[in-house]
């Protein structure tokens, strides 16, 4: 009896004990426990796309709202009358939500009736708060805790790592070998594996004090920034071609060796992000300024005759918003187009307001590709500087630099293809204004304030005729009469005019005085408009002199690059909110704009890119330095701290360690300075990067997908990684860095080029062996060793590969000529001299690093000794084999050491970073 009345009063002691201290149970988190469950359940018919019964859950002020059933859907400490849980707990399957769905889970209902009882307070996902500096965890306390002895981490970013293991009651694994840790972090950071005179110093004493010397030349190396700008080229859906139809070639390689030297130099996050965003507006540009644009002018084009230009301009602008947003921001932003954002407070709105600040460049679908920026040779930039110094002195700063600005990119100009009023003319094929007899075009409102110049580039297919420059009519006020003069093909020709007009006008092009045989055919075509300015008359011989210079600068036969240049305020476009996402359903104009989600821009920004450039990396803004940082994780340790790099908003996965990843954000902005180097450095310098990676059964069991990251991963090289190991290892591979794409060898048939007569022609000398991502892209038939793993075909942005796992990469590796070529020339860089099975030992230890063990020593003699055999008795293709090497080494023992170093380029160790 006394046993039941002791455990009455215990348990009445529980009941009371509880009751005291559920009042102080923690809050709910709206971010982790509300927004999740609102997210899976109720957004996709309550929120940015549809809001059905009137009812939208996107923000806290439309949820205190009622919908079509007159009842709010939450009245804030009152779950009973608020018509969110009313309906969750409805008894009447009809009436109870989800709609036609099973009840949520009593536990997902608690936690709603809790946070609308705690007053429905509305929280901020995590990612969409300013990065603050973060805690440091005391990783020796956590050391002894665990009662482990030593202090394991190397920098801080190990004591948050550790501090996760803790929680699970795991450890981290022992430091690599220094064999395997040489050959990892040359891998990452230089894609390669070191130099031979940096692996002997480190290997010859590898303390950490050498390792981090190790890093620093690591760092320091040209290889660095080839490594990186590959990386990046899948973000800047980089290639040499420009996408659509017959794809044809795109002069861009410059932004490519752009992205190299950017990343050799360390330049800051932040200038590298707003070089390429904005680089035409910033003060002065420099050539490197304005080809870093090149970032943005990376967009499909599409030159099949009869489409609509304006179609795909409209399409590189989406393309660019959402580039910037998904590359720089890890945002699904491009929701926004057709509807408000499914899951994130982003409005329909808000997308045009912010592809208002891109809506604004000179770049129109053209078959040229403009605008360019045009490359003058030293001395061709010499006269420029001259011409320009002298425009200064004699006419004002404002046309000196009018001046460079046309002749270094033919810059302001009005396109042809943009001609309306049409009259016995065309654009021919989507490309140029032609005029037949009789023929009228009509360039719509130009600006000929201080104009008294026409410069015009044009095609006339004989000399008959001329054209008037009329102004408001085609009867109007004649500027000018031209002859029309055959000149041999495409050529650019300057003329004066007068003009009465300031402001505004429109101008129409009249084709006079020419027979009958042009009534169905073009006479002369048209490609682009610049009104500018004469040069000044001070001196008739200096005015001469610098005419000439003008002349010889304007016709100049120079290589170009793609660039984005800015419309000037005269020719700028009004943006528009298009309907339902549709760019031919425009309704009311907007202004440019953020989402009202992040901070404003900056005091002082501009309203054009600079000043979204400048928004983006102010330090107050929440995505940036986030997302950089993740990317930098991932290529590392094979998987961001948030796995889903594309997107860091309320859908993405939620960061294993989201102390770590604001911490590295912080660090990076505020003490690094924004420099990558210092990022990576730290992360390679921790103990977290240094561990084995072998895998024991409790890790296995405990930690199977290394969430907690108590070893290092095994990642695949990326297929640019695995073609360069090979040619490195085997010493083909070529230093010779920057300059136009190559073509390294593929099977036959494999490109194919529609339209035009372009073939992929084998580069010779040592442009063969060049490093991946020098190698030519064409979007339409990409390298296909490289789409084979995994790379992406670069029509949009990639802001993350899919590891794939097929037996079409193993036939790459033993089949494809590269890879062949490679293993056998690796049999070359050994002692020839010495037993057969010397020379796998040293294959093994080029390729992999490490010693070979016997077991695999003997199976791989063993392969040798059959293929030995082999060859013996089949002499012809020992010689087809070992073409790629001279005929004094074609004997069957070559040929046999070919296919087993061949079979170490394929093993699981070669190709895997571990």
């Amino acid at each position: 009896m006394k046993r039941f009345l002791l455990i009455g009063a215990t348990v009445l002691a529980i009941g009371i004990l509880w009751q005291t201290i559920r009042p102080f149970q923690s809050k709910v988190d709206f971010s982790t426990e509300v927004k999740p469950i609102l997210n899976k359940y109720c957004i996709h018919c309550h929120g940015g796309v549809k809001q059905s019964g009137g009812v939208s859950m996107m923000t806290r002020e439309e949820m205190l709202l009622a919908g079509d059933s007159g009842t709010p859907m939450i009245v804030p400490g009152k779950p009973n009358e608020s018509e969110l849980y009313l309906r969750l707990v409805h008894e009447d399957e009809e009436e109870r939500m989800p709609f036609e769905a099973e009840a949520l889970a009593k536990s997902d209902i608690d936690v709603l009736k809790r946070w609308i009882a705690e007053g429905a307070p509305w929280g901020e996902h995590w990612a969409f708060q300013a990065v603050e500096k973060v805690e440091v965890p005391n990783a020796k306390r956590l050391m002894s805790v665990s009662g482990e002895k030593g202090d394991w981490s190397q920098n801080e970013l190990d004591a948050f790592v550790l501090e996760k293991m803790k929680e699970v009651q795991l450890s981290p694994s022992p430091q690599a070998s220094p064999e395997l840790l040489l050959r990892r972090v040359s891998l990452d950071l230089i894609g390669i594996s070191s130099p031979e005179n940096l692996a002997k110093k480190y290997l010859a004493e590898p303390t950490p004090k050498n390792y981090e010397l190790l890093v620093d030349s690591l760092l320091a190396r040209p290889e660095f920034g080839e490594r990186w700008a590959s990386v990046w080229m899948d973000l800047a859906r980089y290639s040499d071609t420009k996408g659509a139809e017959r794809d044809d070639i795109r002069n861009i390689w410059e932004y490519r060796d752009w992205l190299i030297r950017a990343f050799n130099n360390d330049m800051p996050y932040d200038q590298f992000i707003t070089e390429q965003l904005a680089g035409d507006l910033l003060p002065n540009p420099t050539d490197a300024q304005y080809i870093a644009t090149g970032f943005h002018r990376n967009t499909v084009t599409n030159d099949e005759g009869g489409t609509d230009n304006e179609e795909f301009r409209v399409a590189a602008v989406v393309d660019r918003v959402n580039t910037t947003w998904e590359a720089l921001m890890s945002s699904t932003f491009a929701c926004t187009q057709c509807h408000g954002h499914p899951y994130d407070p982003i409005r329909h709105e808000e997308y045009f307001e912010f592809l208002a600040f891109f809506n604004n460049t000179r770049d129109n679908d053209t078959f040229g590709d403009y605008p360019w920026l045009r490359k003058f040779s030293e001395e061709q930039e010499a006269k420029l500087e001259e011409l320009i110094a002298w425009l200064k002195t004699n006419a004002s700063p404002e046309q000196a630099n009018r001046t460079r600005l046309f002749l270094k990119t033919w810059q302001p100009a009005y396109y042809s293809l943009q001609a309306d009023s049409l009259v016995h003319a065309d654009i021919y094929d989507t490309k140029y204004l032609g005029l037949r007899k009789d023929g009228i075009g009509r360039l719509e409102q130009v600006n000929l304030s201080d104009k008294n110049k026409l410069v015009f580039r044009y095609h006339a297919k004989m000399s008959e005729g001329n054209w008037t420059l009329r102004a408001g009519h085609p009867d109007g006020q004649i500027l000018a009469t031209v002859p029309v003069e055959q000149a041999g093909g495409w050529t650019i020709q300057s003329i004066p005019f007068q003009s009465t007009f300031d402001g505004t006008t429109d101008i129409f092009l009249k084709l006079e005085g020419v027979s009958s045989a042009f009534e169905k055919r073009p006479l002369i075509q048209f490609d682009w408009f610049h009104f500018g300015q004469t040069l000044p008359v001070v001196d008739v011989a200096e005015q001469a002199k610098y005419q000439a210079i003008y002349d010889e600068l304007l016709h100049a036969r120079t290589e170009h690059t793609l660039i984005m240049i800015e419309n000037k305020m005269d020719m700028e476009r009004s943006t528009h909110l298009w309907d339902r996402g549709n760019w031919l359903a425009p309704v009311e104009k907007v202004k440019p704009d953020v989402p009202d989600i992040f901070p404003d821009l900056p005091e002082g920004a501009p309203n054009n890119r600079l000043g979204v450039a400048m928004w983006m990396t102010d330090k107050a803004h929440p995505l940036t330095s986030r997302t950089i940082v993740n990317r930098v994780w991932s290529q590392f340790f094979g998987v961001g701290l948030v796995e889903t790099l594309e997107d860091l908003g309320t859908q993405g996965i939620e960061p294993t360690h989201p102390g770590l990843l604001d911490y590295l954000s912080w660090q990076l902005m505020h003490k690094y300075d924004w420099s990558l180097k210092e990022l990576m450095k730290t992360i390679v310098l921790s103990a977290t990067y240094q561990q084995d990676s072998r895998v024991t059964s409790e890790l296995a069991q405990n930690d199977p997908i290394n969430t907690y990251y108590t070893r290092f991963p095994r990642v695949r090289l990326s297929a640019e990684q695995i073609r360069d190991q090979s040619l490195f290892v085997s010493g083909l591979l070529s230093s010779k860095m920057y300059g136009p794409s190559v073509m390294p060898p593929q099977p036959d048939g494999v490109w194919g080029t529609p339209y035009n007569n372009q073939s992929w022609t084998t580069s010779e000398g040592e442009d063969r062996y060049r490093r991946a991502l020098y190698t030519y892209w064409k979007r339409s038939s990409p390298y296909p060793a490289f789409l084979t793993f995994d790379a992406a075909a670069r029509q949009v942005c990639n802001a993350q590969r899919i590891e794939t796992n097929t037996p079409l990469q193993a036939l790459v590796t033993l089949n494809d000529p590269a890879f062949m070529e490679a293993a056998i020339e690796l049999v070359l860089q050994n002692d020839m001299s010495l037993s057969v099975e010397k020379q796998i030992v040293e294959s093994y230890k080029r390729a992999i690093g490490t010693d070979i063990n016997e077991a695999k020593l003997k199976v791989l003699y063993a392969l040798y000794k059959d293929m030995e055999a082999e060859y013996a008795e089949r002499e012809s293709e020992v010689s087809e084999l070992l073409q790629f090497i001279d005929s004094e080494h074609h004997t069957s023992s070559v040929a046999a050491l070919s296919i087993v170093n061949n079979a170490i380029l394929n093993l699981d160790e070669f190709i895997t970073k571990s």
